[in-house]
């Protein structure tokens, strides 16, 4: 007798990817990740830290990220780049469209994030994590007609 596969939904399988890559984030505060997904493929990832060629910001790349600043402060010092920003430019980078997609990220997308993902043409954002997902980004993704919801990991 056969035994039973179990195999994870769509949205936990993206998810667990997501984890993976967000461990290759090079920022000394969080690691995070975005997957670009269109039709069922993934067809972008990217994960937070420096720009292509600056000395990665967990070896001292970032200055604001190795300075004693408390958590969500001096926000414009940070030369880190989202996941979410990365996922997209990557798939800019070789040519690859977006638009119609759906993007996955551990972590809720910031407000400069949501103009990006509105623009990119993405439809739907699923996030595991919260981190000061205020109102205003909320609003301007529900406006912009992003669907946008969290996922819960089952027990």
């Amino acid at each position: 007798m056969k035994t039973k596969v179990e195999r994870p939904d769509w949205d936990t399988y993206f998810m667990d990817i997501a984890r993976v890559v967000a461990r290759r984030g090079n920022c000394s505060r969080r690691q995070v990740a975005a997957l670009v997904v269109k039709e069922g493929r993934i067809i972008s990832t990217g994960y937070n830290g420096t720009p292509r060629g600056i000395r990665n910001c967990c070896d001292g790349g970032c200055r604001r990220c190795a300075s004693d600043a408390p958590s969500g402060t001096d926000l414009g010092d940070c030369i880190c780049a989202h996941a979410e920003e990365n996922a997209i430019v990557q798939a800019a980078y070789h040519g690859i469209a977006v638009s119609g997609a759906k993007l996955y990220c551990t972590l809720n997308p910031c407000l400069t994030c949501a103009r990006m993902i509105i623009n990119a043409g993405i439809k739907e954002v699923v996030y595991e994590d919260e981190y000061c997902f205020d109102r205003q980004t909320k609003a301007l993704l529900k406006e912009a007609g992003v669907a946008c919801r969290r996922f819960r990991r089952g027990t």
